[in-house]
C-alpha cells in the first residue's frame, strides 16, 4: 500500500484556498490520507491540540508527528524547556497518546542534523533514542553523508534493521556532506517512509540567507522525475508493505502539484486508490 500527503496542513492555499484555520485539517485529509506534523519540532504539542486534530480527521487518516528537536540534537545551546532527557520523552509520549489511542499515529519521525555523523558515541545515542521510544514506530532520516559511505552503509541499514528503525527513503539535493543519497532500501517489513524535499543545490547550504527555509525547498518534480519515484516505490513495496510518502517541497506550492499528479501516475496503473 502507497500512501501520499504533505508536510504540515496549515499553508498549503494552494489546495484549499483561503479558509478559516479550524477548516484547514479537515479539508487536507479529503485529499491526502496522512500528514507529517513539524509543529512537534519546534515544540511538544498540547494534549488538547492532538484530540482536535484527532478529531478533526477521518476513520483511517494517520499523523506523522516530526520528534522535538531537543531529541535529535538540533538545539545546540538553544534552551531546552526539559530538565532530563527522561522528562523530554515522557512529555512527548504523552503529547501523541490521542493519536495512538485512535488507531491514527503512523509513526514518529526522528530527523537528525547534519552534524550527526557516523560514529560509535552517534550509534549508542541511537540505540537509546529508539529504546525510549517503546513499542511506537519510528523512522530514522539522516542529514550526514558518512551514514551511507560504502564501508558503512550496509552497516548502518543492518543496525536500523536489529533496533526496529524504519528507514527514512529520501530525496533530496546532491550538495555534499550535509546531504545524502537516495537509498531505496527498506529495514522493516511493515513500514518505509520517503521525504521528498526537492533538488534545489543552491538553496540547500544557503542558512546565511533570511529565507534560508524557502530557497532550501523551492523545486518542483518535473513528470520524469516523478516516474522514475512511481517505479522506486513500487519496487519498494515488494519489501515493505506500506510506503508513506510526503512532498516537503512547500516554498512555492509546489507539494501539493507533486503529490496530486504521483498519485495520477500511481493511479494509472492501478497501483493506488483514490482517497475518499
Amino acid at each position: 500500500m502507497i500512501e501520499i500527503g504533505l508536510t504540515g496542513f496549515g499553508d498549503h492555499e494552494e489546495l484549499y484556498g483561503k479558509i478559516k484555520p479550524a477548516e484547514r485539517l479537515p479539508t487536507y485529509s479529503r485529499h491526502f490520507p496522512i500528514c507529517e506534523i513539524d509543529s512537534f519540532f519546534y515544540a511538544i504539542q498540547p494534549v488538547k491540540n492532538v484530540v482536535k486534530w484527532v478529531s478533526q480527521t477521518p476513520e483511517h487518516f494517520g499523523f506523522i508527528p516530526k520528534a522535538y528537536q531537543g531529541m535529535t540534537g538540533h538545539l545546540r545551546g538553544k534552551k531546552n524547556y526539559f530538565d532530563t532527557r527522561e522528562e523530554m520523552f515522557e512529555a512527548f509520549h504523552t503529547s501523541i497518546q490521542p493519536a495512538r489511542d485512535a488507531g491514527k499515529l503512523t509513526m514518529v519521525l526522528f530527523q537528525f542534523p547534519s552534524w550527526f555523523d557516523c560514529t560509535r558515541e552517534n550509534v549508542e545515542l541511537l540505540r537509546d533514542t529508539r529504546e525510549r521510544m517503546r513499542d511506537v514506530p519510528c523512522a530514522l532520516e539522516f542529514r550526514n553523508r558518512s551514514w551511507y559511505m560504502p564501508e558503512f552503509r550496509e552497516r548502518t541499514l543492518a543496525f536500523m534493521r536489529e533496533e526496529n528503525w524504519i528507514h527514512t527513503v529520501v530525496d533530496e539535493p546532491q550538495a555534499g556532506l550535509g546531504s545524502i543519497p537516495i537509498v531505496a532500501e527498506a529495514t522493516s517489513d511493515e513500514l518505509t517512509y520517503v521525504r521528498m524535499h526537492g533538488r534545489n543545490v543552491e538553496g540547500w547550504h544557503k542558512s546565511s540567507d533570511p529565507d534560508w527555509r524557502k530557497l532550501r525547498y523551492l523545486y518542483r518534480y518535473s513528470t520524469s522525475e516523478l516516474q522514475e519515484w512511481r517505479d522506486r516505490l513500487l519496487a519498494l513495496e515488494e519489501s515493505s508493505r506500506r510506503i508513506c510518502v510526503v512532498f516537503n517541497n512547500n516554498s512555492a506550492g509546489d507539494a501539493t502539484d507533486n503529490a496530486k499528479e504521483l498519485i495520477a501516475l500511481l493511479q494509472e496503473g492501478g497501483k493506488l486508490q483514490p482517497t475518499s
